[in-house]
């Protein structure tokens, strides 16, 4: 299996001044993104992890250009995808689509869903007739679950499961190699959500597509992905296939979101052990010094405020000093300072 995307030191920063601040002062740097380092193989899907404010939308907004970022993104055919000219990138844009988290937002509401679906084809295929692009865009949207007959309705006049067909119908009208899912389902109900997960592994068997899958649902994460990434205050803690990483976590990080997702037998749930994470989330403008997960860490030692972790371990890679399964007595510790 070849590597579709391979992504080495990637880092956003923003430039924030603070309110009241003197225009003379100097302004703070928040880094969501903070030396990201993965490989995307052709045909998997590689899930994306952790707690709201980790970075994981900033992440995908710059591998499609939305964010400025710096470090390397380099392309199958050898192309850097993020020191490309506004006017290089637009040959990259039907290769790489994105559905996005709010489907009825991300929909213009003054255009009609054969518009929608069908205005990339007009930006990146201007030479098709108009006759080929209505006839794409009906068997795009009966591939999706959606009627033909309701080409020339407005979003607006459809359930919010319905939008984020449109939305998927648009990202694949164009055939490409890599679509990033920024938390498509996170805004649908329960039962609409297996539904459009159901649809994307269905179309990525189709299609042969690459998938980015961002969620906080670590259950559904699991049922979609080949490799899964856990994020932290834009640093990388863990990478390792889907079933590695829910089977044997390494790092303290992510056996701690693991702990939190419920199980729905009641037996099991009583009989699980709980793993709690103390204090919030540090803020990214002032991260701590070494490992950044150290301030809320039951395993952290000196060495953990003096150096940074290297993500380490082939396969399974762990950006941890001290990686395991953590002990009776260090979940102890954890519960008594939460």
């Amino acid at each position: 299996m070849s590597d579709l995307l391979t992504v080495r030191d990637l880092r956003v920063t923003f430039s924030l001044r603070r309110e009241g601040a003197m225009p003379w002062a100097s302004p703070t740097l928040l880094r969501a993104v903070n030396g990201v380092d993965f490989t995307l193989r052709a045909g998997e899907t590689l899930g994306i992890v952790g707690e709201s404010g980790c970075g994981k939308s900033t992440l995908a907004r710059a591998l499609i250009g939305l964010v400025p970022a710096t470090g390397q993104a380099e392309w199958i055919d050898g192309r850097d995808l993020l020191n490309l000219t506004p006017r290089q990138m637009m040959a990259y844009r039907q290769d790489i689509q994105m559905v996005f988290q709010d489907p009825l937002a991300s929909l213009n509401p003054r255009m009609t869903v054969g518009q929608i679906i069908a205005e990339p084809l007009v930006t990146h295929r201007p030479d098709l007739p108009r006759a080929e692009i209505r006839e794409r865009v009906r068997a795009m949207m009966e591939k999706v679950g959606l009627l033909p007959n309701q080409i020339n309705r407005y979003p607006h006049e459809f359930s919010g499961g319905q939008c984020q067909r449109i939305g998927i119908a648009r990202a694949l009208i164009v055939e490409p190699r890599l679509v990033i899912c920024d938390e498509p389902v996170s805004a649908l109900d329960v039962s609409i959500q297996a539904q459009v997960i159901n649809l994307l592994i269905r179309l990525q068997k189709e299609l042969g597509l690459s998938l980015i899958f961002i969620a906080h649902d670590l259950s559904v994460v699991k049922h979609v992905s080949d490799r899964v990434m856990v994020l932290y205050l834009g640093k990388v803690m863990e990478l390792a296939s889907a079933s590695d990483l829910y089977g044997s976590p390494q790092h303290p990080y992510t056996q701690a979101l693991l702990s939190a997702v419920p199980v729905p037998d009641p037996t099991v749930e009583a009989a699980r052990t709980i793993v709690p994470l103390k204090g919030d989330l540090p803020s990214p403008m002032n991260p701590p010094s070494g490992c950044v997960f150290r301030t809320r860490c039951p395993r952290a030692e000196a060495r953990c405020a003096a150096e940074v972790p290297a993500l380490a371990g082939g396969d399974h890679a762990v950006a941890c000093h001290f990686p395991g399964p953590l002990t009776e007595a260090e979940i102890a510790r954890a519960r008594e300072v939460a």
